[in-house]
């Protein structure tokens, strides 16, 4: 019988957003409501230009002292937490840089929901699809001590999140480029439609009731070695997209939508690409 296990994401850490206006504020610049969010409740959001263009991904979840935590890139945490704290002008809340204090990790396979709650830790259910497990954020070196599952490489996770097509952060969306509606943010449960405004809303907003999207991510089979990130896709000699973050014979790649159903190609390789069950295409012309 298949059990659960863990693996640590090392590229993943934790900003804490705190203080009696900690709702209020990042209402006004993420994608998602912040009222959706509670001890072991999260939500996945963006962080988006003026311009709607991609900046940062986060999930935010409640800790048992009321403070947000906002998982997110490590690499880009420093700066993400800077700007947040150049936002806070004259609210009550404060940005703190966790990256060195905690650590990330994921609860996946049958019964990975068994887990919760995890003491200790801060523990939720990912908002995006079931499918992906528990996200675990806890003190740091302390995470095998708390979950009592057994650990598995990273990349036994980075498989099942390639095969569901799901993306990762700036591996997968272009920074100050990409849009959400074409970076499954819709449909993975990253946008609220009936929230009051925040920082890009007008154009993710424009390119949903307008129905401008021309390419999506999607996942990709590949046969023949896997093309490097920002390898050409090509149909019958003409560049319909690019490769993204990929392990083994699976990718994540951007497609124009009309090249996603015929035969392609990268760097030598065959590329399939395919349409999970959770993402929503237009129907076919004609």
């Amino acid at each position: 019988m298949s059990v659960p296990t863990y693996a640590l994401l090392p590229h993943r850490s934790v900003i804490a957003v705190a203080g009696p206006d900690r709702a209020e504020f990042l209402q006004g610049l993420i994608s998602n409501d912040t009222a959706k969010v509670g001890p072991g409740q999260a939500i996945w959001a963006a962080l988006l230009t003026p311009q709607g263009r991609f900046l940062n991904d986060m999930f935010v979840v409640e800790d048992d002292t009321g403070t947000f935590l906002l998982e997110t890139e490590r690499e880009r945490a420093p700066a993400l937490a800077k700007k947040l704290k150049m936002y806070t002008l004259r609210s009550k809340a404060t940005v703190e840089d966790r990256s060195a204090a905690m650590e990330v990790a994921v609860v996946f396979g049958p019964g990975a929901e068994t887990v919760l709650p995890v003491g200790g830790a801060t523990a939720f259910v990912d908002p995006r699809l079931p499918e992906l497990g528990v996200r675990v954020l806890a003190p740091a070196g302390q995470v095998s001590t708390l979950l009592g599952v057994t650990e598995a490489p990273v990349a036994d996770y980075e498989a099942l999140r390639l095969k569901l097509g799901v993306p990762d952060g700036s591996r997968d969306l272009t920074v100050e480029k990409a849009l959400l509606l074409e970076s499954g943010f819709d449909e993975l449960h990253g946008v609220d439609w009936q929230k009051g405004c925040y920082m890009g809303q007008e154009l993710t907003a424009r390119t949903k009731y307008r129905g401008l999207i021309k390419r999506r991510l999607f996942p990709v089979k590949v046969e023949g070695a896997l093309p490097a990130p920002g390898t050409p896709i090509e149909r019958d000699g003409r560049e319909v997209g690019e490769i993204r973050s990929g392990l083994g014979d699976r990718a994540i790649a951007m497609l124009q939508l009309e090249a996603a159903r015929a035969p392609l190609s990268s760097g030598g390789a065959k590329i399939t690409a395919e349409v999970p069950d959770w993402m929503r295409l237009p129907e076919p012309a004609g």
